[in-house]
């Protein structure tokens, strides 16, 4: 079993998803945090998955808001362990209902091209051509709520 938590910024289950992010996302790639974009994080809303038979935390994400009708899903994780399991799949649809719940209409985010379809099958849209940031390929999306 899993459930999901709201991850306070700067505390332990914090740490547990930088840490997390960093394994998953930015080690394959080669890259690091900048301190400077971490200190943006205390104002977006940290959603974390906890595996329920170990306490450990295995998935999470970042909601950044960007105006009153629409915030941004970014730096989504699963551990290795448990990707193929629909866990990312149940962390997105969370993400939905959270930005749904407290006002928010439409959700963005910048998709890698390997992870296009796995967001499509969950009604995500494309909105622009395929563009680089940081030396990685990405296209925006978009689902209305």
């Amino acid at each position: 079993m899993i459930k999901f938590i709201d991850i306070e910024f700067g505390s332990s289950r914090y740490q547990e998803l930088l840490d997390l992010r960093y394994r998953i996302l930015l080690q394959p790639l080669g890259l690091k945090f900048l301190e400077s974009y971490r200190e943006q994080e205390a104002n977006f809303l940290h959603i974390g998955c906890i595996d329920n038979s170990t306490d450990k935390l295995i998935a999470g994400l970042l909601l950044a808001p960007i105006d009153d009708q629409e915030i941004r899903i970014m730096q989504v994780a699963v551990d290795v362990v448990h990707q193929g399991e629909g866990i990312g799949r149940k962390l997105i649809e969370h993400a939905e209902s959270v930005a749904k719940e407290i006002g928010y209409s439409r959700i963005v985010m910048h998709a890698m091209l390997s992870v296009v379809g796995f967001y499509e099958k969950l009604g995500f849209k494309q909105n622009s051509e395929v563009f680089e940031e940081k030396g990685i390929t990405f296209i925006s999306m978009v689902k209305e709520l």
